[in-house]
């Protein structure tokens, strides 16, 4: 599969999804739930072998006022705040341990990469659980809670990821006013979503992004996590409408039609997991300013290395130009 549409149309291709007319009401009302509750940063230094980074344990308050876990990883020796990098993980996955996932602090970035609650899997930890109780669902995350906005799993998590940005003025060598949202897959999902809540965001890298025409997706592509959503309807059946309704106020197309930072999104030409047409969704919905980057032969990887050097370049632009 080169597209699941002809990539000559990509860069016209607009969503049908359209955004429930309380979308704005439900997610300032989510958001002011959550701000309700205390933040309560705790900053804990983490033991490491690592010699050229200082690393600490963060835990905040986020949806519902329940803990959820980060590491913070600053290049040692700098001076002064830095810019952040604020990361959310892929499907499936935990923050790990601390001594992975070292890139974006070698690049001479603060780095806070949020745990993603109740998930852990290929060997990347988790430290936050998700104690919160739902009906029946799919084994994965996806139909957790799906029948309702109020009860669904992503409201909390994207909850979370704006509480994350607003603990960043809790934390020691982070100045919050260069702060920037970036995530592959699900993590650019929520990245996606986070721009759109969050004026705190002042630039997201939107990689492979999960979690957008989401409906389109299902119908596109059989491979998980998408499936999850077909499985789940192949018995629930009589549900569909209420599935549909829940999952339009969590897309990424509603979401990037909020978002106002800059943003640099990349697409697999050839991924089935992401169809690039959902990607191009979101990204033409974009309401800030974009760029895209293509990766005509890849498929969920993306651009890999590629990717990163090319966000590293961008971050530090997006730093520079945003008064200290």
């Amino acid at each position: 599969m080169l597209s699941d549409i002809p990539s000559a149309r990509l860069d016209r291709f607009e969503s049908t999804l359209a955004s429930p007319s309380d979308f704005d009401r439900f997610w300032a009302d989510t958001i002011a739930e959550t701000r309700r509750y205390a933040l309560d940063v705790t900053v804990t230094r983490a033991e490491t072998s690592l010699t050229v980074m200082d690393c600490f344990d963060v835990r905040f308050n986020g949806w519902g006022g329940q803990p959820i876990a980060g590491w913070l990883r600053i290049p040692r020796g700098s001076t002064g705040a830095l810019p952040v990098v604020v990361e959310f993980n892929g499907y499936g996955r935990g923050r790990g341990f601390v001594e992975q996932n070292l890139m974006w602090a070698a690049s001479g970035f603060a780095h806070f990469e949020m745990d993603t609650r109740g998930q852990s899997a290929a060997g990347w930890r988790s430290a936050t659980p998700d104690p919160v109780w739902a009906e029946a669902h799919m084994p994965g995350m996806l139909t957790k809670g799906v029948t309702d906005p109020r009860s669904y799993y992503y409201r909390r998590v994207f909850a979370d990821a704006v509480r994350a940005f607003d603990a960043l003025s809790h934390l020691p060598s982070v100045d919050p006013d260069r702060a920037f949202a970036l995530g592959t897959s699900q993590g650019g999902g929520i990245a996606l979503a986070a721009a759109g809540l969050s004026d705190r965001v002042r630039g997201a890298i939107v990689r492979v992004p999960f979690l957008c025409d989401i409906a389109r997706a299902v119908e596109t592509t059989e491979a998980y996590p998408y499936r999850e959503i077909a499985d789940y309807l192949r018995i629930y059946r009589d549900r569909e409408r209420e599935v549909v309704e829940t999952l339009s106020y969590f897309d990424g197309v509603n979401h990037a039609r909020r978002a106002s930072a800059p943003a640099l999104f990349s697409v697999g030409l050839m991924d089935q997991v992401c169809p690039p047409s959902t990607v191009y969704a979101a990204y033409n919905a974009y309401a800030g300013p974009k760029d895209m980057s293509v990766w005509r032969y890849n498929a969920h990887e993306g651009g890999g290395i590629d990717d990163d050097l090319r966000a590293i370049d961008v971050l530090r632009r997006w730093s520079d130009g945003i008064s200290r």
